[in-house]
């Protein structure tokens, strides 16, 4: 089945280069009139035939959201074809005119990223978000001078959500690690694609027409360019309708006079300056304060901020807590140790979880404070801002991601666990004394990595100070 779709992908591909062959509209200049293809786009469809292919075959085996987000991921290669077909017979256009090229793509990459929101309760969420986490790779094209790294970036960002995948299903299903090595590949390759024929932005044709692009569609027309710069000042011509022979020769004649230039300025005197008399001032009224550089532009209204309803509920297995504002004493007791809870976007809130459950995970949430019994699967807290999170009993992992702010409090039978972050700031591990009382210890944010003749060792360092 894998090797069917795979071919219905190269198929699509070569169709898709026939068409861009055929095409002399859409900025398609010379080189896609004669059915010419440049050597990047051909480069191109190997990533497309290749790992995209792949990447398309095994969701689809996958199927469910996983499917539906693939395709969509599939238009969104598709919309950077284009591009690169445009690019590589056109000279590159005003700022206007690209913007409403590189349109198609953002539009593509914001539809897969609300996918991922739309279907927070999916049991896919993260595969939804390994991908979602990584799409803006594909605005590479509007990067420069370094798209690659940009790319290498994105693509760490989807490490934390593609691991999660592999612990899950790494002794269930090997299909699901095919789908994370297969997607991951695409990254891979694509910054391979990018350092041979894209090395600091986008390549286009130094020949052909300049690029046009007309309005995207659903989107509005671009902005027309800006008007005529205002016609040169006439030095030929006076203010009082002389000659402009006179007017250079009284211009010349004042500075030709040297120092005596100022002979005829007037003399003002203290009583007649209104910093030095207030009487002045104040008859005068306030002082100008000159041209502004820019005048404010008037602003649309701003639409209200949509307002979620809090949600505190068991779904199936899933404990949902969401969207609580300033809720003190929320409290999850009914437990079962195969549950999990998952809570999102709580803020100025606190949550206690008693007994023993499966993990718990805080998710944009800010100023929450979590307390629970017992975990004996994880604790994650991801893209959360000044979170306090405090055990009781025991909990074997704890992990920190993209988190500024956050305060972990072990108990004496938690001591043995293992904390993982990564993208975090301002995180302290707080361990009980003996009279009850509790130590604060930072976790490290800055380190120090050496090659010792055979690999790379890194080591945390300290800040004195």
């Amino acid at each position: 089945m894998a090797e069917l779709v795979g071919l219905v992908q190269r198929l699509e591909v070569a169709v898709g280069r026939l068409e861009a062959m055929s095409s002399s509209g859409g900025g398609g200049g010379p080189a896609a009139a004669s059915g010419v293809v440049s050597a990047y786009v051909e480069a191109y469809d190997k990533l497309l035939s290749g790992p995209v292919a792949q990447y398309t075959a095994l969701s689809q085996k996958i199927g469910g959201d996983v499917q539906k987000h693939a395709e969509l991921m599939k238009q969104a290669f598709s919309c950077q074809r284009q591009l690169l077909v445009t690019a590589s017979s056109s000279q590159k256009p005003s700022d206007s005119v690209l913007t409403s090229l590189l349109a198609p793509v953002s539009k593509i990459i914001q539809e897969v990223q609300a996918f991922r929101e739309k279907n927070r309760s999916s049991p896919l969420f993260n595969h939804l978000s390994a991908v979602s986490e990584s799409v803006p790779a594909l605005g590479w094209v509007a990067m420069a001078p370094k798209p690659g790294p940009y790319v290498k970036e994105m693509q760490d960002a989807a490490m934390f959500y593609t691991n999660r995948v592999l612990k899950d299903y790494k002794e269930k299903d090997k299909m699901h690690v095919e789908w994370v090595n297969a997607y991951v590949s695409i990254w891979t390759e694509l910054q391979a694609y990018i350092k041979q024929h894209h090395t600091t932005g986008l390549s286009w044709s130094k020949t052909g027409p300049v690029a046009s692009g007309g309005a995207p569609s659903g989107g509005a027309p671009a902005p027309p360019p800006p008007g005529p710069p205002p016609p040169p000042m006439d030095l030929d011509k006076s203010s009082s309708g002389g000659s402009g022979a006179t007017s250079h020769n009284a211009l010349f004649a004042s500075i030709n006079k040297g120092a005596d230039i100022t002979k005829g300025l007037k003399h003002v005197s203290d009583d007649q300056k209104t910093h030095k008399n207030p009487t002045l001032k104040a008859q005068g009224g306030p002082l100008p304060s000159g041209p502004k550089p820019f005048a404010a532009r008037p602003t649309a209204a701003a639409s209200p901020a949509r307002t979620l309803p809090p949600v505190l509920e068991l779904d199936g297995k899933k404990w949902k807590v969401e969207n609580q504002e300033g809720a003190q004493g929320l409290v999850i007791s009914d437990t079962e140790l195969k549950q999990v809870v998952y809570t999102y976007k709580c803020n100025n809130s606190t949550l206690q979880v008693k007994g023993k459950i499966n993990s718990i995970t805080l998710d944009n949430c800010k100023k929450l404070g979590l307390v629970f019994d017992d975990v004996v699967g994880i604790v994650e807290v991801i893209n959360c801002k000044d979170v306090k999170v405090q055990v009781m009993g025991k909990v074997p992992t704890i992990s920190i991601n993209k988190t500024d702010g956050c305060h972990v409090y072990l108990s004496k039978d938690s001591l043995s666990c293992e904390i993982i972050s990564a993208k975090s700031s301002e995180m302290n591990v707080l361990v009980p004394n003996k009279d009850g009382e509790y130590t604060e210890i930072p976790v490290p944010e800055q380190f120090k990595t050496v090659w010792d003749g055979s690999k790379l060792v890194t080591t945390a360092t300290e800040i004195a100070g």
